[in-house]
This record gives C-alpha cells, structure tokens and sequence, in this order.
C-alpha cells in the first residue's frame, strides 16, 4: 500500500501501489502539459466511509510512495481509462483495472 502525499500540509491518501503506478503515469502527463484537474477517491471503512476531493496543479508540492521494491507491469488500456476521467468535468475517479478487481485504496 502507497501514499500519494499532497499539499503543503501532507495530506496522505492510502492507494494500492499498482494503482499508484498507474496514477503516477497519468498525473505526470497531465502536469507536463500544465493540466490541473481534480481528483476523487472513496474513503474505506477504516476511515468511515464517504468519499474527498482535491484540486491537483503542477504547482502544488506532491510526493509519490510506494512501498514495494518493484514497478509493477503498466496496463496501457487502465492510464488510458484513467485519463479519460481524468480530463471529464467530474474529474478523476479510481476505476477498476480493465479485467481487474476493481480499484484499491
């Protein structure tokens, strides 16, 4: 399990490190072309449930950890699927992997 830690205060959002892999490849596209977005993600139950937003920009510090030692295999058709969310007028939501479980954070 990996953190995606965002913002001047730290905030840190538990993510799956195969999922963050995949979020990775997109949030550095979006942010080479200068694209902000928003991003959304649904809170476990450990949490109490619900779901957050946040306005991802390229200029607001983010830090990427994973926990595993290994890059794990990209599926081209997930960063494509992602994006696609990604650049909607809801913004970015965790989808499942295409042929996968579903998304894990």
């Amino acid at each position: 399990m990996g953190k995606l830690i965002y913002g001047p205060t730290g905030l840190e959002i538990d993510i799956d490190d195969r999922l963050l892999a995949h979020l990775r490849v997109v949030v550095n596209a979006k942010f080479r072309r200068g694209e902000s977005f928003l991003f959304n993600w649904e809170h476990n139950s450990d949490e109490g449930n619900g779901r957050s937003s946040i306005w991802m920009h390229p200029t607001i510090p983010l830090h990427i950890r994973f926990y595993g030692n290994r890059q794990p295999p990209v599926n081209r058709a997930w960063i494509e699927a992602l994006m696609v969310t990604a650049n909607s007028a809801n913004g970015m939501v965790l989808i499942a992997e295409p042929g996968g479980t579903g998304p894990q954070t």
